[in-house]
């Protein structure tokens, strides 16, 4: 059977009473996710500079990798081979694989956070300055050069999935295509069009593959939500997905900040409740206020370890950078209200000289900090939706992290 049965696979607890923010737990092979939850990205089957037991430590419940990196080096194949994506990295707990389409498309036009894909046919060739292209899309799937070594992959529904099946995370994503708000409407009805397709062939290679790797773990396929910032196109895709055998649903492409509670509002009209939903690429506390008061139940982002190797760290006051010249003798942990190593065992001056002296071990130290920051705070935001004290919550941590105006204007 591809699809767990939904009452055993996701169970909801309290449903806040002031808005769509809910509880519950995903019941997965390596262990339950208590949701919401925030979801460590560690793309190369490592969180950068830190240990998978530290992870566990902080208090992370899953991890999530790419399939494309993980396809490119070391290879699927290695990691099937060494009992799957958990037990070749030592991490006991769950885990997600994204579907390598964010990978494979903004790395083919040289962009990074922002996404572009091309037809041949359409006007839509957006490509970063002074880069070439190294993706090329049709309707089947999309034929890329690797950014490590230039050599040539192709990449299906099928394909992601195969690779998906072999890395062997708990929790997968359907293959689809990435826009940008830069593309065309006309564009973007014809990527969802594509994505809609591309997902049900992922749906029937992952019950093939499901059938065939019967011997393995079942894992969870998840589909993921385009649309960029149309309401139609949302809804749309929302509504074609929630038709098909998926165990929860990704909801990602191109959105702007402050049209997410919005966006989201339209995707979750659409789902059903008993499934769990997925915001990728969403760590910023603010976003997380919003988007587990619109409905949300998991997120991922490297910002937390990507900040803390550039020496920027989470503190209840705000973020700081631990370069800047008045930590140099500061003997003060980064935030007193902290609990992770970091802060129980190091100061700010020790961590400045790291950073300057450009030590490793600093980027470690940091990372463990901001991600037991980010971790600890989705969890408080879980226990004050069971206690029923989300809003008061809200505002008490977004008016010491962001100000006493910003508490008050936040959606």
């Amino acid at each position: 059977m591809a699809v767990p049965d939904a009452p055993d696979y996701f169970r909801i607890g309290t449903v806040d009473s002031h808005s769509r923010a809910r509880t519950g737990i995903i019941n997965t092979p390596h262990g339950p996710i208590h949701t919401p939850a925030f979801i460590p990205v560690g793309t190369k089957a490592t969180v950068k500079s830190v240990l998978p037991e530290s992870m566990a430590a902080l208090g992370a419940q899953a991890i999530l990798a790419n399939a494309y990196h993980l396809y490119l080096q070391p290879g699927a194949d290695i990691i099937d081979e060494a009992g799957g994506l958990g037990r070749f990295m030592n991490w006991p707990g769950p885990t997600f694989t994204d579907s390598g389409g964010f990978q494979v498309l903004s790395l083919g036009v040289g962009f990074k956070k922002v996404l572009a894909m091309k037809v041949e046919e359409q006007p839509d060739d957006v490509i970063a300055q002074g880069r070439d292209r190294l993706a090329q899309v049709d309707d089947d799937g999309v034929t890329f050069k690797s950014h490590l070594d230039g050599s040539m992959h192709r990449f299906t529904p099928e394909v992601s999935m195969q690779v998906q099946a072999q890395l062997g995370a708990d929790i997968m994503f359907a293959f689809d295509e990435l826009t940008t708000l830069m593309n065309t409407r006309g564009y973007q009805v014809d990527s969802l069009e594509r994505t809609r397709r591309w997902a049900e062939r992922c749906v029937k290679e992952h019950s093939r593959l499901a059938d065939e790797r019967a011997d393995k773990p079942r894992q969870a396929l998840f589909g993921v939500i385009q649309g960029a910032q149309h309401e139609d196109l949302r809804r749309k895709a929302a509504q074609d997905l929630a038709a098909m055998e998926f165990s929860g649903f990704g909801i990602g492409g191109a959105l702007q900040k402050d049209s997410l509670a919005e966006i989201l509002g339209w995707v979750v009209d659409e789902l059903p409740d008993n499934k769990p939903r997925h915001l990728l690429g969403i760590g910023e506390p603010d976003d997380l206020f919003v988007a587990i008061a619109s409905g949300a139940d998991t997120f991922d982002c490297v910002s937390p370890s990507r900040v803390a190797r550039n020496s920027a760290v989470f503190h209840h006051r705000g973020r700081f950078n631990l370069l800047a010249s008045a930590h140099r003798r500061s003997f003060e942990p980064i935030d007193a209200n902290c609990d992770c190593y970091t802060c129980t065992h190091y100061t700010r001056a020790y961590l400045h000289h790291t950073f300057k002296a450009k030590e490793m071990v600093a980027a470690t130290l940091a990372t463990i900090h901001n991600e037991r920051f980010i971790v600890r705070l989705v969890d408080d935001i879980r226990r004050s939706i069971e206690h029923n004290e989300l809003p008061a919550f809200r505002e008490e941590f977004m008016g010491a992290y962001y100000g006493a105006g910003q508490a008050a204007t936040s959606p």
